[in-house]
């Protein structure tokens, strides 16, 4: 069990540092993008 060769993908799902960073910064890029496309669809106020 010990000579079997341990896949590269198991070898980065087991980092739990990996897995924190990843489970952090992926939802803070995906809305800051989300914000920024919302941001360039509004249309400018009127004044009254």
């Amino acid at each position: 069990m010990a000579d079997k060769p341990i896949h590269p993908i198991q070898k980065l799902l087991d980092n739990p540092w990996l897995l924190l960073a990843l489970g952090v910064l992926l939802p803070i890029i995906s809305y800051t993008v989300w914000g920024l496309v919302e941001l360039q669809n509004l249309k400018p106020a009127t004044l009254p």
